[in-house]
């Protein structure tokens, strides 16, 4: 920009959205290939259904008639046959009698990435100074969104059964006596194998939770985002059934999923189950986004799900990752278990993430002695800072780490987590 000219203006809501402080680290792993990412929840390079995805392709374009329809444009609220198999789908999981729901395809609406719908369910509800209820910690992309909307992040404590129905339920005591209730718009949960922490939501909790939120509403509807963005990477025993099977009449939640985990996430197609009465208000926002995601990417996913092709896919990552998971798990007993009860991490039976803490005094953020010796070492990871929302009410604790399996290798995973571990050995032992 010439020196004498003169600035944009910016609105108040481009001036609050900041660079997502994961940016910084997948760029130190671009420039630098040698050193081993632990940090970005990519998924899995080796297994990117090529070879069906240009199978299914070839079957769209050598048909004249299916081609000419998926590279037109299609609707704002999404391909109606692939939203009646998104419903046929969730049915499947939950174990659903469609018959006995208030659900219809009507409900469904297709998005670019579910992180499209966070974006419009956000921008619909919350206006610049309300409230939104998240896990302490929580998925930062999203609180990042809430913090560029003006929303208020207030966050509930998690155990190994995920958000504590108790810490919700006091959350919004104290929130009603200071007369802030009102302002409660939205509670977010990643319900399965949650970023950044791995933990579920416990099946005993899911219908308290919701119970709790529908009471606590009682002048005003307070929406339940469910998050499921990595129920299908479940690899170890059955999980639990989603909030929206509490909500059996559609009213109270949103159920959002999406294919970037589970089959390519370069087709970002994403998808919502929406309480019936934002359906219309989600469509039209996404009318000025887009007029509709990528037609010929919702024609790819529909086709996936009816093959077949989707769902052994789906079965060949639940293999993959479990030998991830189980790489990282046996790799962190073998050079952190020696160092004490203040050094644990979460356990998760699915998704991409483990949680490390670290004992207090130990700073893991990207300014720190960790951080930089980790560097040295030849490893990446998030620090844990980064996934705590902008609470004003708590102090960020500076002892976490988020670590993802997704993209590298067995053996790369534990030569990362070797490094990890020797870095944190140099930290204690030189305090």
């Amino acid at each position: 920009m010439p020196s004498n000219a003169k600035p944009f203006a910016l609105s108040s809501r481009a001036r609050r959205t900041r660079r997502q402080p994961i940016s910084g680290l997948m760029a130190q792993a671009v420039e630098n290939p040698d050193v081993i990412s632990l940090a970005a929840g990519l998924v899995d390079d080796a297994t990117l259904p090529t070879a069906e995805a240009a199978d299914l392709l070839a079957g769209i374009l050598g048909d004249a008639a299916a081609g000419r329809a998926a590279l037109q444009y299609g609707t704002t609220e999404g391909l109606l046959p692939l939203r009646e198999a998104l419903l046929d789908h969730l049915a499947a999981l939950d174990g659903w009698d469609l018959a006995a729901t208030a659900f219809t395809p009507g409900d469904v609406v297709v998005g670019t990435g579910s992180q499209q719908l966070l974006f419009i369910l956000g921008d619909l509800l919350v206006d610049p100074g309300d409230l939104v209820v998240a896990s302490w910690p929580s998925y930062f992309v999203y609180t990042g969104t809430l913090e560029a909307l003006g929303a208020e992040v207030r966050c509930v404590d998690m155990d190994a059964g995920g958000m504590v129905p108790e810490a919700l339920e006091d959350l919004f005591a104290r929130l009603d006596a200071a007369g802030d209730l009102p302002r409660v718009k939205v509670v977010y949960l990643v319900s399965y194998h949650q970023n950044p922490t791995g933990i579920t939501l416990a099946a005993e909790r899911r219908e308290r939770v919701l119970e709790i939120v529908r009471r606590t509403g009682r002048d005003h509807r307070i929406l339940v985002v469910e998050d499921a963005a990595y129920r299908e990477l479940t690899f170890e025993g059955e999980p639990p059934p989603s909030l929206k099977t509490y909500d059996l009449q559609n009213r109270d939640v949103a159920l959002l999923a999406t294919f970037s985990k589970t089959f390519a996430p370069g087709v970002k197609v994403g998808y919502g189950l929406l309480p019936r009465d934002l359906v219309e208000p989600v469509v039209l926002a996404k009318g000025n986004h887009d007029f509709g995601s990528a037609n010929l990417c919702q024609h790819l996913v529909r086709r996936a799900l009816a093959s077949g092709a989707y769902g052994r896919h789906v079965e060949r990552l639940r293999r993959r990752y479990a030998e991830k998971r189980d790489a990282m798990l046996e790799a962190l007993e073998e050079h952190l278990g020696g160092l004490g009860p203040a050094v644990h991490w979460t356990r998760p039976a699915g998704g991409l993430y483990v949680f490390l803490t670290l004992p207090e005094g130990v700073e893991t953020h990207a300014d720190g002695r960790l951080f930089a010796r980790a560097v040295e070492e030849g490893v990446l990871y998030v620090p844990g800072e980064y996934c705590y929302a902008p609470d004003p009410t708590r102090d960020v604790p500076q002892n976490a780490i988020r670590l993802s399996y997704g993209v590298c290798e067995v053996a790369r995973i534990r030569e990362g987590v070797a490094a990890l571990g020797r870095a944190v050995r140099h930290v204690l032992e030189n305090p």
